[in-house]
């Protein structure tokens, strides 16, 4: 049985990710992404970067300044390549895994 996530989290609603409670103790608003995941025979395609891509473009037409995310080393130069810095750490589960915050700020413009 597959369980819907919600495609945004809304103030008030259920998600208990300590990553993201991480971040929404610490930001205002921002776009959150959980996980991104490409199966090892359509890596190397430019999927994922696509993906980012429309990511940061719906991000800043809706006026977004931060799209933030937490990652493995396995992605840290792909991450970098796309503008993320590090903006903090943390130990989850107990001290049983340390994670890395990444940002990407995004430029929004006002037109008011």
């Amino acid at each position: 049985m597959s369980r819907r996530v919600p495609s945004r989290v809304r103030s008030g609603w259920p998600y208990d990710s300590p990553n993201f409670l991480w971040f929404r103790a610490r930001y205002r608003r921002f776009v959150y992404v959980d996980r991104i995941a490409v199966a090892p025979s359509a890596r190397g395609r430019g999927l994922a970067r696509r993906l980012y891509d429309d990511l940061f473009a719906e991000t800043h037409r809706r006026g977004h300044a931060h799209v933030v995310c937490e990652v493995n080393p396995a992605s840290d130069a792909f991450h970098a390549a796309l503008g993320f810095v590090e903006v903090g750490r943390a130990s989850i589960h107990d001290n049983r895994k340390t994670v890395r915050y990444l940002q990407r700020t995004l430029v929004v413009t006002s037109f008011r």
